[in-house]
């Protein structure tokens, strides 16, 4: 539970320096950059411990199956909260489709 909370910790500062800011258009490149990159120092500050604690619980292919899902329902929630785009039916297919494939990588064959 430590390893995905600290990942979608992680996750929500990625989100924001990644996206964020799409609503500032107007800001200068080199500033949104700088500001990106301030706000990514955070993420890693999540980001490496979580993979670090939780692997060993995870191999590398099921942490990685984590973040993306993390950062797929973190994006969601952002992109329809904070960006005000509509989640269209299509998404919810792909992410059923992902819901699949975390049942592959995380079954006992």
């Amino acid at each position: 539970m430590q390893t995905v909370i600290l990942l979608t910790i992680s996750n929500i500062f990625m989100t924001i320096a990644w996206y964020g800011h799409l609503k500032y258009r107007s800001a200068s490149l080199w500033l949104v950059i700088l500001i990106s990159w301030g706000i990514a120092f955070f993420e890693y500050c999540f980001q490496v411990p979580g993979n670090r604690y939780g692997y060993g619980q995870f191999n590398a292919a099921q942490l990685k199956t984590i973040q993306e899902v993390i950062t797929l329902v973190v994006f969601s929630v952002f992109s329809i909260l904070y960006l005000k785009e509509e989640f269209k039916w299509n998404y919810a297919v792909g992410f059923i489709l992902i819901i699949a494939a975390v049942f592959f990588i995380f079954k006992k064959w």
